[in-house]
């Protein structure tokens, strides 16, 4: 991945990374469901702490910028109607894990509400 980091720069190189990696996705250099490489592949790379990777993409996340799948890995999210039903569908599950009703229960009640 192309990605230069300045650690002469006053900018902490986790922003450096974070900022590059968006730049290439909103100039459409990465679209979604590009998978980005491991944290620590990319940390070795860029000859970086691991934990450095692993703050921007965090925060790529929390700008639903990328989505993380797990042992899947770290993925360009999509836009506009599919983003905003992830945050939707994540938000929900919050909520639902914070009440302590079960994934069937949760279930029923999306269907109930779309039915």
């Amino acid at each position: 991945m192309r990605i230069m980091v300045d650690p002469s720069s006053g900018v902490p190189p986790f922003e450096q990374v974070r900022e590059a990696i968006r730049a290439r996705v909103d100039a459409g250099e990465l679209e979604p469901g590009f998978r980005l490489p491991p944290v620590r592949s990319l940390a070795t790379e860029l000859d970086l702490a691991a934990n450095t990777v692993a703050r921007a993409y965090k925060e790529l996340e929390a700008l639903g910028v990328v989505e993380t799948r797990g042992r899947a890995g770290t993925f360009v999210a999509g836009s506009g109607v599919e983003r905003s039903l992830r945050e939707a569908a994540s938000s929900y599950a919050s909520v639902v894990r914070t009440l302590g009703v079960s994934d069937a229960e949760a279930l029923d009640a999306v269907r109930r509400a779309l039915g």
